[in-house]
C-alpha cells in the first residue's frame, strides 16, 4: 500500500427516526470533508436511521423512507466517497448495511455478519445476518468495510483480509458503559494482530432513551499501536491520513477519571433525551438528601440553570438542615426555587382515610402518602408547565424497592437509576472538585427519607457498601447467593437483599426510563419475571 488516503471520520449524535435530518447532517459533511481534501467520509452504524430503531424496522415504510434519503445522499458524493450505515430491506430481508459511494454511484453494499443479542441488543429480531465480506477500491486502496459486532469475533475480518483488503473501517452504535472504552481497543487490537491490518472505528455518538453512545472513534495502525483518538461525548468531524499502512494527524484527547467520564455520559443523556422529546426544561423535587442534589447538579450542566426548576415540598418530619441545604444549592446554581409544604394536605388525607384506617396502627402507609402526596405536587406542576420530572431515584433504591410508586418514583426520566448508592457520593465529592455545588453537609449526613423522626435508610436497609456489593454480584454478574456468601458476607443481608430484589421486579417495570452506565442496568438488558417461585441456590 503505497498511496495515500485521507478519511473523514464523522463523530455526529444522529437522531432514531429523524432521517431527513440525518440525511442533511451527512451532506453537509461530505461539503466539508470535500473542502477539506478527503477522499472518504465515514459514518457510524445506522447513521441514517439512527441507532436503535427497534421496531421501526419492522415496518416496510420505514425503508422506503431510508431509500429515499439515501438516494438524496447519494447524489451529494460528487467527488467524494461515501460510507454510509443503514438499515435495508430486499426481497423480504432485513440487514444491518453499510454502503459505498462516490460521484453519485453505488459502489457496493455490506450486511453485518455478527448479529448481537446480548445485553441491550437484540439484532436478531431485526436482520438478517450477511455471509459476505465487502472490500472496495478507492485511490489504489482496497478498503475493507464491517459493522461494530463483526470485530468483536475473528471471522469478518479475517474474511475481508482474504478479499484483499489493505485497511479495515468500522461503523459501530457501541453504547457506553464504565471501561468500555478499553474493552473496545482490546477487542480491535486482537483483529489487527489476526489480520496485520489498520483499523478506524467509528463510534455513534449521544443519547437515545436509556442508552448514551459516547463516541470515543479511535484507530490502529498495523502494529496495533493507538495512533488517533477522539474525544469522548463530543460530536466531531476528524481527518485521517493513512500512509504506508499507519495514520498521520488526528490527534489523541487525554484519558479522563472515571467519575468525569460517567458525569459527561449522565449530563448528555440528560440533555439528548429532553432535547429529542422536545421538552422545555425540568423538574426536581429537592429533599435535602443526596441523590436530589447531584441530580439537580447534572440537570444544571446539561441544560442550564434557565431550564431548570427545583421544588422542596416539607413535611413535619423534614430537618431544618434539609431545608438549609437546599437554599444554599439552589443559591449556588441560580435555578429558581419554590417551597411548597405539604402538611395541609397529609392533614386533609388523614382526615379522609381516619375511618377506614380505624383501629389500625401507623405504618408505612403514611409515610407513602406523604411520597405520594409530593410526586402528585411535581407532576401537576408538569403538566402546566410541560417540563419534565427528573426523578431522583439510584440504583440501590431500584434493587430494593426503597421507593415509592406513584411517590418518588412518578416521573418521567430517571437520571441515577443505573448508579449505585455508594458511587452517588463518589460521583457527587467528584463534582465538588469542578466548583463546589453541593454543600458539603449534603454529602456527610446519613441518608434518611425523612418520613418519619429519626429516621435513617440504614433503618431498613444493610450498609450501602455491602448492599451495593451484594446487588452487583447477583444481578450484574448472575452469582448465586451461596457464591456471594462464600466470598464472605454474611449470610443473613444476602438472603435479605436478594429477597428484597425479586420481590420489588414489579416496581421497577413502572419505573421511569433511566441512563444505563454500567454493564447492567435495570432496563433493556434486565428482564426478570414479576411472578416467578424460583428458589436461588444458598
Amino acid at each position: 500500500m503505497n498511496t495515500t488516503l485521507s478519511i473523514a471520520v464523522a463523530q455526529f449524535n444522529f437522531t432514531v427516526g429523524d432521517l431527513v435530518a440525518n440525511a442533511d447532517r451527512v451532506i453537509a459533511a461530505l461539503t466539508e470533508a470535500k473542502a477539506a481534501g478527503a477522499d472518504l467520509l465515514l459514518t457510524p452504524e445506522l447513521a441514517l436511521s439512527g441507532y436503535p430503531p427497534e421496531d421501526l424496522l419492522l415496518r416496510p415504510d420505514f425503508y422506503r423512507a431510508c431509500e429515499r434519503e439515501m438516494a438524496r445522499v447519494a447524489a451529494a458524493t460528487t467527488g467524494i466517497g461515501l460510507v454510509l450505515g443503514h438499515p435495508q430491506e430486499r426481497e423480504g430481508m432485513r440487514y444491518n448495511a453499510a454502503s459505498v459511494f462516490l460521484d453519485g454511484r453505488l459502489l457496493a453494499t455490506y450486511h453485518k455478519q455478527l448479529l448481537p443479542n446480548v445485553e441491550v441488543f437484540d439484532e436478531e429480531r431485526y436482520f438478517e445476518p450477511g455471509s459476505a465480506p465487502c472490500v472496495f477500491e478507492l485511490k489504489g486502496t482496497r478498503v475493507g468495510v464491517l459493522i461494530c459486532e463483526d470485530i468483536w469475533a475473528p471471522g469478518p475480518a479475517v474474511l475481508a483480509r482474504a478479499a484483499g483488503a489493505e485497511v479495515l473501517l468500522s461503523l459501530n452504535a457501541s453504547p457506553y458503559h464504565m471501561k468500555k472504552l478499553a474493552l473496545r481497543q482490546q477487542v480491535l487490537r486482537e483483529r489487527v494482530d489476526e489480520t496485520r491490518l489498520p483499523a478506524l472505528y467509528c463510534n455513534l455518538v449521544g443519547g437515545q432513551d436509556e442508552l448514551v453512545f459516547d463516541g470515543a472513534s479511535f484507530a490502529l495502525d498495523r502494529d496495533g499501536q493507538l495512533s488517533y483518538q477522539a474525544a469522548a461525548f463530543t460530536e466531531g468531524l476528524a481527518f485521517l491520513r493513512l500512509e504506508a499502512g499507519n495514520w498521520q494527524e488526528g490527534g489523541k484527547a487525554e484519558p479522563v477519571p472515571l467519575e468525569a467520564e460517567v458525569y459527561e455520559a449522565l449530563k448528555l443523556g440528560v440533555r439528548d433525551y429532553l432535547g429529542k422529546n422536545r421538552f422545555p426544561g425540568a423538574l426536581i423535587g429537592l429533599s435535602g438528601g443526596i441523590d436530589s442534589a447531584l441530580t439537580l447538579a447534572i440537570a444544571v450542566d446539561a441544560l442550564g440553570a434557565d431550564r431548570v426548576r427545583a421544588v422542596m415540598m416539607p413535611s413535619p418530619y423534614t430537618a431544618q438542615m434539609s431545608l438549609d441545604d437546599s437554599r444554599e444549592m439552589v443559591k449556588r446554581l441560580g435555578v429558581r426555587y419554590d417551597e411548597i409544604a405539604i402538611e395541609p394536605v397529609m392533614a386533609v388525607f388523614g382526615e379522609m382515610l381516619a375511618p377506614q384506617f380505624a383501629g389500625l396502627a401507623e405504618d408505612t402507609t403514611e409515610e407513602n402518602l406523604q411520597s405520594r402526596i409530593r410526586g402528585m405536587i411535581l407532576m401537576a406542576l408538569s403538566n402546566k408547565t410541560g417540563a419534565i420530572v427528573l426523578t431522583t431515584g439510584n440504583k440501590s433504591e431500584m434493587a430494593t424497592g426503597y421507593a415509592t410508586l406513584y411517590g418518588d418514583m412518578a416521573g418521567g426520566f430517571a437520571v441515577l437509576k443505573d448508579l449505585y448508592k455508594t458511587f452517588v457520593y463518589r460521583l457527587s465529592a467528584w463534582r465538588n472538585t469542578v466548583s463546589p455545588v453541593i454543600p458539603q453537609n449534603i454529602i456527610d449526613r446519613p441518608p434518611s427519607a425523612e418520613l418519619k423522626p429519626d429516621q435513617k435508610d440504614q433503618d431498613s436497609l444493610p450498609p450501602y457498601e455491602v448492599l451495593d456489593a451484594i446487588i452487583e454480584a447477583y444481578m450484574e454478574r448472575d452469582e448465586s447467593p451461596r457464591e456471594i456468601i462464600a466470598r464472605g458476607y454474611d449470610a443473613a443481608e444476602v438472603r435479605r437483599t436478594v429477597a428484597m430484589l425479586k420481590r420489588n421486579e414489579y416496581k421497577r417495570r413502572q419505573a421511569p426510563v433511566g441512563i444505563r452506565v454500567t454493564q447492567r442496568g435495570f432496563g433493556r438488558d434486565w428482564r426478570y419475571p414479576i411472578t416467578s417461585r424460583y428458589q436461588d441456590e444458598f
